[in-house]
């Protein structure tokens, strides 16, 4: 198939001359200086880009600062999982709180019929 279109395109070629080719080409100039044009697509990103231009510091970054030791060993176990093992890991998660949702429903009904959330009567 490829011999066929090679064929084609020199039948084309002969056939409308170099004209052809050059009637391909675009000369239009863009000034991708006007915020007009070119708006910024996500908000923010701009001054997020920026904030990395600043030398690198040895303090570690805001969002770290809460971390607690246990939640980096979590980031860190997490993180060096395959992702087959990350989404058993997701899976268990999904699982968990489906169950933990079936049990909520049965505490909420059994708590209905003992009549344990109903408002005190004036």
């Amino acid at each position: 198939t490829s011999v066929v279109i090679k064929s084609i395109y020199h039948l084309l070629f002969i056939y409308i001359g170099e004209d052809f080719e050059s009637s391909l080409l675009s000369f239009e100039k863009l000034d991708r200086a006007s915020p007009d044009l070119w708006p910024e697509q996500l908000p923010g990103v701009s001054e997020f880009a920026a904030s990395f231009k600043n030398p690198i510091t040895n303090s570690p970054p805001k969002w770290m600062a809460e971390l607690e030791s246990e939640d980096i060993e979590m980031l860190k176990e997490l993180g060096s999982l395959t992702t087959a093992n990350l989404m058993e890991k997701v899976k268990g998660l999904q699982n968990l709180a489906y169950q933990l949702g079936l049990e909520e429903s049965r505490e909420m009904t059994r708590g209905k019929f003992l009549n344990i959330l109903e408002r005190p009567k004036k």
